[in-house]
């Protein structure tokens, strides 16, 4: 159970709605998975001619939706696509993206802040798509966001965590933020990392989506989800430079 926005979501795993090879196939990832949450996009929807459609399906899935504004390169375009959003899925939450790299697809810093600052104004719960960068996070929180989704690597790549020391750092100076980490995973054991460093979720689609077989690949990342924060919460040991013998010495024969 993970708390998002003062909303309880059974799983911690979020999953996309995008490039699945069918509608039936993208169901059963959800089935199997458990995901609690969905992601959708706006532009996508409308661009493939077939909202109704689509609208039915994300219903039936039985999951909390997470519309967002992927494409958007300006704080203006986030925010207007934002809003149509909340119009046509009837939620307030928002996954706010704001690309400032084409290549990379990295988050435009100053263009998150001023849409995060105004979204949040107009009563949005808004989860933004960032770096793991400390100064970022501060902004975004000190303009209302009361969740952060740092990236894992840049989106589709399947590099996996790029910045261990910056994810870790980030976690550590905002220990009570709820966290998710979003883009760039490519295997179970990725997520897992995640959440063995303490975040609270993970956001997937490329992985899941483009696996030869969606619904398995769905399955295992939600078991390694799981392990990893099991993991997590049972306190794993540190790492030593030194062996350590596990069978004790005492009651040992001398010759």
């Amino acid at each position: 159970m993970v708390t998002f926005y003062d909303t309880e979501v059974a799983s911690r795993l979020m999953l996309g709605t995008a490039q699945y090879p069918s509608p039936a196939i993208l169901a059963e990832a959800f089935r199997r998975s458990g995901a609690g949450i969905a992601t959708v996009s706006l532009r996508r929807e409308a661009a493939g001619g077939d909202g109704g459609a689509f609208w039915e399906l994300v219903r039936r899935l039985g999951v909390r939706l997470l519309p967002n504004t992927a494409g958007c390169h300006s704080a203006r375009e986030a925010v207007t696509t934002a809003r149509m959003a909340r119009e046509v899925f009837g939620t307030s939450w928002i996954k706010l993206e704001v690309i400032g790299h084409a290549d990379t697809l990295q988050p435009d810093p100053w263009g998150l802040v001023e849409a995060a600052r105004e979204l949040c104004a107009d009563g949005f719960d808004v989860f933004p798509y960032t770096t793991e960068d400390l100064v970022l996070a501060e902004k975004l929180l000190d303009a209302g966001c009361r969740v952060l989704m740092p990236w894992g690597a840049p989106i589709g790549t399947g590099l996996g965590l790029a910045n261990r020391y910056g994810l870790r750092s980030l976690r550590a100076q905002f220990p009570e933020v709820p966290m998710v980490v979003d883009a760039g995973l490519g295997r179970p054991s990725q997520a897992a990392e995640a959440m063995e460093m303490g975040f609270d979720a993970v956001l997937l689609n490329t992985a899941v989506a483009k696996a030869c077989d969606p619904a398995m690949m769905a399955e295992g990342f939600a078991r390694a989800i799981e392990a990893g924060r099991l993991g997590y919460e049972a306190g794993m040991m540190e790492p030593r430079d030194m062996a350590a013998p596990s069978t004790p010495l005492i009651g040992k024969a001398f010759l």
